[in-house]
């Protein structure tokens, strides 16, 4: 049996961040909670959204106590305004910490009973859905518009907890490749590897079949086609809208299906030293994807490969694995990412911890070889 959970509704293309009024109109809301981070208001990034609820007279709310690794904290205040607001539905805009800030609050608000946040840690069983999400990425990464999943650090045990929720899947997905145009080229290479790593991971995973492998062909297909055109020249508004698809296809297939150890490697590296997300991916991901070449997801790699532009005729499964690495090694160097964990700050000492961290993270169980707190370990020794 397979269950597929994606949006009500979504949106595509220039410009279609209109359709918040429409969408809003439609469901009879009356006023916006609109969850942002500082960034994007200093930048005027937020300014193409408040400017539609403006044009259309609807009233909204500023929340932006929104950090690159989300805390706890920044839920629980999110909670106590959205109250305090009067508001009947969210809109996010951001890139993945601001949609799971915003994903935290929503369920929160709707399921008080879970107010200490730290009990939605791995899959909840929350009665009530979300508040009503609109949720408009400017990242073209970690599709978390479309996933099922949450990510909120507890600063406390310094560490990332995985929240897994049907009921928090924003309602409606508005992607427009305009707000993604002030990414700058490292934001950009990061968050688009991170959706290649959704892409893999989910692709090999045990739990993937017939309609998550379509997606994540696709979207690996787009990725290679088009992160290095994004990254190089940021007002290419053809492979910023590419790359904005890939990674909402990406979504659709990981949300459904899980994720692997580069995931549960990359959530310690955020908890711990505030790694952004998709450079500890991006780093992780050729180590990780050699390790997983003794399982049974071997035979997929050839398709990997091809996906990411490589001609497969008359390949073996071995030259296959071989091929899959060495494309996505590529792309990851021709656009700057980072090789090595020392490189980015992590410290030799600490490996052995954030082995047990990773060995501990709810995706672990989505790996398709089956691993150890020593084998994780040994893969951050490769790593560093």
């Amino acid at each position: 049996m397979y269950r597929m959970i994606l949006n009500e509704t979504s949106y595509f293309g220039t410009g279609c961040r209109k359709n918040i009024a429409v969408e809003a109109a439609r469901r009879g809301y009356k006023k916006a909670f609109f969850v942002t981070d500082k960034d994007l208001i200093r930048f005027h990034v937020a300014d193409k959204v408040t400017e539609v609820f403006e044009q259309n007279n609807i009233p909204y709310e500023v929340y932006s106590d929104v950090k690159a690794n989300p805390t706890i904290a920044n839920v629980q205040n999110g909670v106590a305004a959205f109250k305090a607001s009067g508001a009947d539905f969210i809109v996010a805009l951001g890139g993945g910490s601001a949609i799971d800030t915003a994903k935290g609050i929503g369920i929160v608000a709707n399921n008080p009973e879970f107010a200490d946040v730290k009990s939605l840690e791995g899959v909840a069983d929350t009665h009530n859905k979300a508040v009503p999400t609109f949720a408009l990425p400017t990242t073209a990464g970690t599709g978390a518009e479309v996933t099922i999943n949450y990510v909120i650090i507890d600063e406390e045990a310094q560490k990332k907890m995985v929240c897994v929720d049907p009921n928090d899947i924003p309602a409606v997905a508005i992607v427009d490749p305009e707000l993604m145009l002030s990414m700058p080229k490292g934001l950009t290479a990061a968050t688009g590897m991170d959706a290649l790593t959704h892409a893999i991971e989910s692709f090999i995973t045990p739990g993937a079949w017939v309609m998550s492998d379509m997606f994540e062909v696709k979207a690996m297909e787009l990725i290679a086609q088009n992160l290095k055109a994004a990254v190089d020249n940021g007002n290419d508004l053809a492979a910023r809208e590419a790359m904005s698809q890939a990674q909402y296809i990406a979504g659709m297939g990981f949300s459904n299906v899980g994720l692997g150890i580069v995931h549960s490697m990359a959530h310690p590296l955020g908890a711990h030293y505030d790694t952004p997300h998709g450079v500890a991916n991006a780093l992780l991901l050729p180590y990780v994807m050699e390790y997983n070449a003794e399982s049974p997801a071997a035979p997929k790699y050839i398709k990997i490969a091809e996906a990411m532009g490589v001609d497969t005729t008359g390949m073996t499964e071995a030259e296959g694995v071989k091929a899959a690495i060495e494309a996505v090694r590529k792309l990851s160097l021709s656009i700057g990412i980072p090789q090595k964990l020392n490189e980015i700050g992590v410290r030799e000492e600490d490996l052995h911890q954030l082995a047990i961290d990773a060995y501990n993270d709810v995706c672990t169980g989505g790996n398709p070889r089956p691993t150890s707190i020593e084998d994780i370990e040994a893969l951050y020794h490769k790593a560093f």
